[in-house]
């Protein structure tokens, strides 16, 4: 039984610029993580109600930051980007 999945604001403005090709990727991890809201690792520290999923496209990493409520089964989308920056930008 899949989650249901919400996009922050910051998330959205991330993705409509984001190039076809990689559009696809970032599709296909987010039904990775609707199905499967643990398939990403779980973050320490001050980030440690995000959790984040790794993806190749085009042969570079990125990552999928998102967090989760686990009593309704939600899971909101925070940011997808390369790993250079990426989290400390979402420190931000």
């Amino acid at each position: 039984m899949s989650w249901e999945v919400r996009q922050t604001r910051r998330f959205a403005r991330t993705y409509k610029k984001l190039h076809a090709s990689l559009l696809a990727d970032v599709d296909a991890a987010v039904v990775d993580i609707a199905h499967d809201p643990d398939a990403g690792e779980q973050k320490k520290g001050d980030l440690a109600h995000l959790w984040v999923h790794k993806f190749r496209s085009n042969g570079q990493l990125y990552l999928l930051g998102y967090s989760r409520e686990d009593t309704v089964r939600l899971i909101y989308l925070e940011a997808v980007g390369p790993h250079e920056n990426f989290y400390r930008d979402l420190k931000r």
